[in-house]
């Protein structure tokens, strides 16, 4: 089935290009009382499929909001135009229903015959089984899943899809359950129209679990969809990315355990998990990454840095501290690797300021202590360099920056002193 949501936009008649007029209020009554005579009798006097409230809620969508079964099943044999009608939010009647939880006989067989409804899109890209997801319809979205498994991955406006937002909700009701229980392959995205490519983008559930640190919802997906363990997010990479930059320690084991393979692919900036692990300085979650991963110096991210460059740019001591002691084959080559611009992580140290990374790695003897960068600078000459940076600009150096400390001092003076 192609993960195509159908436009029917061309189905129903745009309120701007049609006389409509508002529902009167006698008429309104009766389509919430479900009086079906009453209503048939007023309802006659007027083009019906004109009627519409102030947000655009057309007869047959006012006669689902309020479960009024006898006229429901009465409109959209009379008037099946009203089917394909949208209000001001761009909601069908299918949406509503799911927002009300109603799913009566004549809803089932408006669906059975309209499938078209069960892809369709609001204002804030939710189809029906969002919409009935958000509200904890348990009913209503066990009957949508059954009759379209696949629109559990469709994305909203916000990237979230069914399945991510029964997470988010904590599995209110049970919801979760039923979306994973649906015998459904996860619909592939084609990325230039002749092959299928990457599965679907956007937030994975599992992305959802890992950021309510919720490892009884992790297990539970493992366990009936494992293929979502491989999902991507365009921010965030995999699963196993996320997890390691909100430091995550349960997450991380779970998910070396049950994908191994998560940890040996890149996020969109070219950095693998274990990168994104020491750039938390988190010792708990290298670890982890070091029992199924003996040779760390081989993960370099897209700059050519190591995980000791991250650990010493982002101020780690006690990280540090933990890859000195490793492997000394392993730290060696980690000590004095080089990346793209040359840097060792002591020129890193300096570059960014980062005096406890500086006195940790030059007090140990394997650090080669003059290597020059892509700009012929050594450790002692880039420190030196973003000295003198720093004393000409409190110097004064830069005319702003004079003028600032210049105006600032004069406002700072007591009267009479002379200076």
């Amino acid at each position: 089935m192609s993960c195509v949501a159908i436009n029917i936009v061309g189905n129903s008649i745009p309120r701007d290009h049609m006389a409509n007029k508002k529902i009167d209020s006698k008429l309104y009554e009766y389509v919430k009382q479900d009086n079906i005579e009453e209503f048939k009798s007023r309802v006659q006097q007027h083009l019906a499929e004109k009627l519409v409230t102030p947000c655009g809620n057309s007869l047959l969508h006012v006669a689902i909001r309020y479960k009024s079964n006898n006229i429901t099943a009465y409109l959209a044999k009379e008037i099946p135009s009203l089917i394909t009608s949208r209000n001001d939010q761009q909601d069908t009647i299918l949406h509503v229903a799911a927002r009300e939880g109603s799913i009566s006989h004549a809803i089932r067989n408006l669906v059975n015959s309209n499938a078209f409804l069960l892809r369709t899109t609001n204002r804030e890209g939710n189809t029906p089984l969002h919409v009935a997801v958000i509200n904890g319809n348990k009913d209503v979205a066990k009957f949508l899943i059954s009759r379209d498994p696949e629109v559990a991955y469709y994305k909203n406006k916000t990237g979230r899809s069914p399945l991510y937002l029964a997470v988010e909700n904590g599995n209110m009701k049970g919801i979760l359950d039923d979306l994973l229980n649906e015998e459904a392959s996860i619909p592939r995205e084609r990325e230039d129209g002749d092959s299928l490519g990457m599965l679907p983008q956007g937030k994975s559930p599992v992305h959802a679990a890992i950021e309510n640190c919720n490892i009884g919802i992790l297990q539970k997906i493992e366990e009936a969809k494992p293929e979502l363990l491989r999902l991507h997010d365009k921010e965030f990479g995999n699963p196993l990315h996320y997890a390691s930059s909100t430091g995550y320690v349960e997450g991380v084991q779970f998910l070396l355990q049950k994908y191994r393979p998560g940890a040996d692919e890149t996020d969109q900036e070219g950095n693998y998990p274990i990168h994104l692990a020491c750039k938390g300085g988190s010792v708990a979650l290298l670890k982890e990454f070091l029992k199924v991963i003996p040779y760390p110096n081989e993960f370099i991210n897209k700059k050519g840095q190591n995980i000791l460059h991250v650990a010493a740019q982002n101020e780690h001591g006690s990280l540090i501290m933990y890859i000195l002691e490793q492997d000394q084959k392993i730290v060696e080559t980690l000590l004095n690797a080089m990346d793209e611009d040359g840097n060792t992580p002591l020129h890193l140290a300096t570059q960014h300021g980062r005096p406890a990374s500086v006195y940790l790695l030059v007090r140990d003897k394997r650090v080669y202590p003059h290597p020059a960068n892509n700009d012929g600078l050594t450790p002692y000459e880039l420190g030196r360099k973003q000295s003198t940076i720093a004393v000409e600009r409190y110097e004064g150096t830069d005319e702003t920056f004079a003028k600032e400390r210049q105006h600032s001092d004069s406002n700072n003076r007591v009267e009479g002193t002379k200076v």
